[in-house]
């Protein structure tokens, strides 16, 4: 999923801003939608780019419990 949600960022192996939310907030790009918890982690859907990702346990560094939806915006590192 990230490789294809940076696939417009110049250098994006070199690096790349990335934030998210529980929330939507101006700006964002996609949208994650919960589907399921497995191996400790979350699947989640984007309808976007067609495609289901895993997200590990470290999201709940973030979240309480994992949201129903994510919210997520790329950008380019600053130099």
């Amino acid at each position: 999923m990230i490789d294809r949600i940076v696939a417009d960022i110049s250098d994006a192996d070199r690096g790349f801003l990335m934030m998210f939310s529980g929330s939507e907030f101006p700006g964002h790009q996609i949208r994650l939608d919960w589907r399921r918890k497995d191996g400790g982690g979350n699947w989640y859907f984007s309808s976007q780019l067609n495609m289901e990702g895993w997200l590990c346990p470290a999201l709940l560094k973030y979240f309480a419990e994992a949201p129903k939806q994510l919210y997520v915006q790329v950008k380019p590192k600053p130099a």
